[in-house]
């Protein structure tokens, strides 16, 4: 299958090239045109203002017209709303996730500033994910270090998964994981790389963070509470109800969109991943995939189908990505990997497909791990 081309079946799947590249990093960048490279506080804030402007208008919506709707409309109403509000506020949190990887402008400091309140409106812990998510961005593809969809091996496996390892087990499964996945990431780490002790995105003693980012550990801490009090307070005031239906469900529909873009990126059965005696960063970032969601892909600011392009220039803001993404297409060749299977299609081949991860076995290629499915 060449660069771009359309997936065939998982046992006809071409894997993606583990050898270390014919090309530098620095060969891919200078395939880039430089203005790719230039971020631009207006430009990076009309994308801000324009999510705004569209959540913003739906909030009205929902609130001013959806109680005159004759009966049984608002029932109809009310879920349209929790997915499109959910779609938009995913774009706000991509641009916040662009905020911490320090690609909304050339100062940090409002990058930061932008970040923390975006993120914090969303009930996320802004720096304590900027800094697990660098170190993912640091160690991709590793099974070691790196720190989110890290898979198993076939030996750490549970009783559980052999017993979800059917159509209903595995719709359940990823039913749990896209509802639940992003809090318990965050709370306990879930899916997450192993750590000696307890970790928690919320604790900045705990052994995720190094002694000098814990003081803005405390500051997501503190924009969490404020966040989580003014939903307090609108719950006291117009009730528990009202609260889940304008705030609640969309943000569970944004947290279900980030496991779910997530995992696509990083979960393919044609991808490698690689132990300590065969990672190295280049390979790592190259062991992820683009894939289509549609007109989705410009909802969500194109993180979906230039995610590779991302994790080799993470610096690089969202609206120069589609050009960079076309740029080096021809330089990585087959280790560039696109999938326009249908995102729910690939969601459930995923989940089939890519239960552990082992090698291949015969003596050769020890440090390389593939998805496999055979329990």
């Amino acid at each position: 299958m060449g660069a771009g081309g359309r997936m065939a079946e998982p046992k006809d799947i071409q894997r993606v090239p583990f050898a270390k590249p014919p090309f530098t990093l620095s060969e891919i960048k200078r395939a880039i045109p430089p203005h790719c490279f230039k971020r631009s506080v207006a430009r990076s804030f009309s994308y801000v203002a324009y999510d705004l402007i569209i959540a913003s208008l739906l909030y009205y919506a929902a609130t001013n017209y959806f109680h005159l709707l004759p009966h049984p409309l608002p029932y109809l109403a009310w879920p349209l709303y929790w997915i499109c509000q959910g779609c938009v506020l995913t774009g706000v949190w991509v641009i916040a996730h662009e905020c911490g990887h320090h690609a909304f402008s050339d100062y940090q400091w409002l990058d930061d500033t932008v970040g923390v309140i975006l993120h914090s409106a969303l009930l996320v812990p802004y720096f304590s994910w900027k800094y697990s998510h660098r170190r993912h961005h640091s160690n991709t593809g590793s099974l070691d270090r790196d720190e989110v969809f890290v898979p198993k091996q076939k030996s750490a496996l549970g009783p559980l998964t052999k017993i979800l390892n059917n159509p209903p087990g595995r719709a359940f499964t990823l039913l749990f994981q896209l509802t639940f996945g992003w809090p318990l990431y965050l709370m306990f780490n879930v899916s997450g790389r192993p750590y000696p002790r307890f970790a928690c995105h919320y604790d900045p003693y705990g052994p995720i963070y190094s002694d000098r980012e814990r003081l803005q550990i405390f500051v997501s801490d503190i924009g969490i509470f404020i966040v989580t009090y003014i939903l307090y307070t609108l719950a006291a005031t117009k009730g528990l109800a009202w609260v889940i239906c304008v705030y609640g469900c969309p943000l569970v529909v944004v947290n279900g969109f980030l496991v779910l873009i997530t995992y696509l990126q990083h979960t393919h059965p044609a991808l490698p991943h690689y132990d300590s005696t065969e990672w190295d960063w280049l390979r790592g970032a190259l062991s992820t995939v683009d894939r289509d969601y549609g007109i989705l892909n410009k909802v969500f600011h194109n993180i979906t189908d230039t995610h590779v392009a991302h994790h080799l220039f993470s610096t690089m803001p969202h609206y120069h990505a589609m050009e960079a993404t076309k740029a080096i297409k021809p330089i990585l060749g087959e280790y560039y990997r696109f999938d326009d299977t249908p995102v729910f299609a690939a969601m459930f081949r995923e989940a089939k497909e890519c239960i552990y991860v082992e090698t291949d076995g015969g003596g050769k290629n020890k440090g390389v791990f593939w998805y496999k499915n055979e329990l």
